[in-house]
């Protein structure tokens, strides 16, 4: 396992970050989601990401009673706030003081520790000043309950204004977390530039875009089941995008250039988002413990840039990569 600083701080992170979005506390049994954290603990990751909306906190629990027994100084836990939980009252969303005051404390219970490494506001709230969210964020830091400030999936200019406000405050803002992949490179035109002035990394969620360039799924032919593609708490949806025959097609392009470096298609897609250098860590998800040990081998993995031309070239125009589509995928008003 390689470790990249995350952003201009001096915290160091596993190439490799496990996530629990799509399946603890929801998709797979409790069980088997501790089994997949150990196979990471034992494939090396040390870094973890969930948040509180995760099945409605219960992806917190999950990953708290995982990790339990495990050295904290030697974890790095990060977690995120600002969609709605709870039973969905008024202030149970969003990034109000209170909402954020009070969500700090149920994310650190549910986890069994004391503080995060890393906060992260997990969209732009448009209801709730800037300046207020972020004088919320500096008093945790304060406090000792997060050690870093992030955001997920902000654009350049939100990013901007976020950074500024932390800097007058004394505080560091070091994280992006937005969705990368060989299909979606939205962010490489305005989040990526500005991130790597202001000092900001990358931590980039479904790498191997919800499954769809691990290449099984075939075009013309039904999803494998109990695959996402298959799944009707959400990962479907999800999916739904890539599922186009010519996305489909073009994805199996890359199955023999995958061959070439002795990798699976799913580890290309992932060492390929490692290969950007405003990247920290690519999040991997499993519903299997093999699943994790196979992901992990993609870390140190480096691709020669002849390959990384046939990758574009197989893709063709199948890839999105229009900056507009950040702020048309974000909620226009606050979710309740």
């Amino acid at each position: 396992m390689r470790f990249r600083y995350l952003g201009n701080s001096g915290l160091k992170i596993s190439e490799i970050t496990y996530g629990n979005w799509l399946t603890h506390g929801s998709q797979v049994e409790n069980d088997v989601a501790s089994q997949c954290v150990r196979a990471a603990l034992d494939a090396g990751v040390t870094t973890f990401d969930t948040a509180d909306v995760y099945a409605n906190t219960k992806a917190e629990t999950v990953l708290g009673d995982a990790l339990k027994g495990e050295r904290r100084e030697s974890l790095e836990i990060f977690t995120k706030v600002y969609w709605p939980t709870g039973p969905g009252g008024p202030n149970d969303t969003g990034l109000s003081r209170k909402h954020i005051m009070e969500s700090i404390n149920g994310s650190l219970r549910r986890l069994q520790t004391d503080y995060v490494d890393l906060y992260q506001a997990h969209r732009y709230d448009l209801e709730t000043p800037l300046e207020e969210t972020m004088q919320a964020f500096a008093d945790l830091v304060r406090q000792g309950k997060a050690l870093y400030i992030g955001v997920s999936e902000w654009t350049a200019d939100q990013i901007r204004d976020g950074h500024k406000l932390a800097t007058d405050l004394g505080i560091q803002l070091i994280s992006s977390q937005p969705q990368y992949s060989m299909l979606w490179r939205v962010i490489e035109a305005e989040v990526i530039p500005t991130c790597r002035e202001l000092g900001i990394s990358q931590i980039v969620w479904s790498p191997i875009a919800q499954g769809v360039l691990s290449g099984k799924y075939l075009p013309g032919q039904a999803p494998p089941p109990g695959s996402r593609a298959t799944d009707d708490k959400g990962g479907a949806n999800m999916i739904s995008r890539f599922m186009r025959d010519d996305v489909l097609t073009a994805v199996q392009r890359l199955v023999p250039i995958a061959a070439e470096l002795e990798l699976t298609p799913a580890q290309l897609a992932i060492a390929w988002v490692l290969a950007n250098d405003n990247v920290a860590a690519a999040l991997v998800g499993a519903s299997r413990p093999e699943q994790v040990a196979e992901n992990v081998k993609a870390s140190g993995i480096e691709i020669p840039a002849e390959l990384m031309a046939r990758i574009d070239e197989a893709l063709g125009d199948v890839v999105l990569s229009d900056p507009g589509l950040t702020i048309k995928n974000a909620p226009a008003a606050r979710v309740r």
